[in-house]
């Protein structure tokens, strides 16, 4: 028995924990208990309530958001975003298939690119798999769909949610990335990366002045979809 061995043993020894395979099944049946934490009222509403309380959150960390009833208007929707804030008109978007199959050349002059994220992009535009009402928070999974480098290398992050997906808490949104990974075969597993998104990139760092776009993106923006399905 090596040194490292022998102090790693006399260590687990002294800590008193149960067997390995007591301690497995323990780990195993706490993970599939999924027993939830404290769940806030105020996310606690209908889906109008939801929704007007996710704008208002999302708003109150600079976020801008967009309510659009249809997917087919995203296009121009994205269009205008571009000319409020003079940018060029050249746009990397995610290969998801609610958006990859829009008609971006309907009434606008973009230049679309499908893929992940490059270190020149400007402007991206993601699909959420859903949000959370009570902070305005989005949750980004990861995917070949949802490629998480279109999260933050650009400097302009649009976001696209449905809204009956905008979620009262974040224990909700939980529940249904689970369930969504057992339709799938993939039960007991999260995707490999789920970012939570909230506002803008920012930090506060030096002299507590607020920059933006520190770490990521300096704008987001949000569409919100009433339309369920495209």
């Amino acid at each position: 028995m090596s040194g490292r061995d022998a102090i790693l043993g006399k260590i687990k020894s002294n800590l008193d924990r149960p067997n390995d395979l007591e301690s497995k099944q323990a780990i195993q049946n706490r993970l599939q208990a999924h027993q939830k934490n404290l769940i806030p009222q105020r996310g606690e509403l209908n889906q109008d309530q939801r929704i007007a309380l996710f704008c208002q959150e999302a708003s109150r960390v600079n976020a801008s958001i967009v309510e659009l009833m249809h997917f087919d208007e995203i296009p121009a929707a994205v269009s205008e975003y571009l000319r409020t804030h003079q940018l060029p008109a050249k746009v990397k978007i995610a290969p998801h298939k609610d958006i990859a199959s829009l008609d971006w050349d309907v009434n606008t002059s973009l230049m679309i690119e499908e893929g992940r994220g490059a270190g020149d992009d400007g402007v991206s535009v993601s699909m959420a798999f859903g949000g959370v009402a009570e902070t305005g928070t989005l949750v980004m999974t990861s995917g070949p769909e949802t490629p998480t480098s279109l999260n933050f290398l650009p400097l302009d992050h649009i976001v696209v949610v449905r809204a009956h997906e905008i979620a009262g808490n974040y224990e909700a949104i939980w529940e249904r990335i689970r369930d969504v990974q057992t339709k799938r075969g993939c039960e007991g597993t999260v995707p490999r990366t789920v970012n939570w998104i909230t506002g803008p990139s920012r930090t506060a760092d030096i002299e507590q002045t607020l920059l933006l776009g520190a770490h990521g993106p300096q704008r987001l923006h949000i569409l919100v979809i009433s339309e369920a399905t495209t």
